[in-house]
């Protein structure tokens, strides 16, 4: 089976763009000792400090829902309405070519 890919994009709301940088930052560490997690980057658009984007590789969907329940997890989405304008999570699967 191949890895689960993630693709989580957040837009801050209108001056919350430091503070929910500090919060999805904090959100890296931790992940990193989460089982099945594979690669975990946070990236910010060039053009619009609001925006950022989180790329991720799990083993599993079973070890991606292992870490939507984790403590730190749960605190983000605590802070989510405070923060976030819009959050989109995408669930794909890298294709493999001959």
């Amino acid at each position: 089976m191949n890895h689960l890919i993630v693709i989580a994009t957040i837009v801050a709301k209108p001056g919350k763009e430091a503070e929910t940088e500090a919060v999805l930052r904090a959100l890296i560490e931790p992940t990193r000792h989460d089982p099945g997690y594979i690669q975990y980057d946070l990236h910010v658009d060039l053009e619009d400090a609001r925006c950022f984007l989180f790329y991720e590789v799990w083993e599993s969907r079973e070890a991606l829902d292992r870490h939507l329940d984790t403590p730190h997890l749960n605190a983000f989405k605590a802070r989510v309405p405070e923060l976030v304008e819009t959050l989109e999570i995408k669930l794909m699967e890298k294709l493999s070519f001959p």
